[in-house]
């Protein structure tokens, strides 16, 4: 049986996205979006949130990096990487969702809504992409 590492998520950005480079010119685009859930405390239902960092290299994170804005509702479809480290001599270690497909969601009022992922704007065929209506002209997708 061959092993599986896929996650979905849906949840709100908790902080503006930041693109950066690596020193080969690689994109990267990284952000935490916050993903609530209930659960019933006693005779209460009560709200908590799981966070999640988030990193989508290439392409796709920076044309959609400027949209992504503290606050916007994403989903991101992706797999699951654990990074590895030492620091003051103590092992660390951090799981982080690598995305693979991320589409933008929300009305008029959170900027439209859109999709993005490694074999293009939400298209099976490469054809060119019909951008949103609530987009604006410049949308670099």
């Amino acid at each position: 049986m061959k092993d599986l590492n896929t996650v979905s998520l849906v949840g709100r950005l908790t902080r503006d996205a930041e693109l950066r480079y690596t020193n080969s010119g690689m994109p990267i685009c990284s952000f935490s979006i916050a993903n609530n859930y209930r659960k019933k405390s006693g005779d209460q239902w009560t709200e908590e949130a799981n966070f999640f960092d988030v990193v989508v290299f290439g392409r796709q994170g920076e044309a959609v990096a400027n949209y992504l804005k503290k606050g916007k509702q994403v989903a991101v479809q992706g797999e699951l990487r654990q990074n590895r480290w030492e620091q003051d001599g103590q092992r660390r270690s951090k799981v982080e969702v690598i995305g693979s497909e991320l589409q933008l969601l929300g009305g008029r009022s959170e900027g439209g809504s859109a999709q993005y992922s490694d074999g293009g704007f939400g298209a099976q065929d490469n054809a060119a992409p019909t951008p949103a209506p609530d987009f604006e002209d410049d949308v670099p997708f």
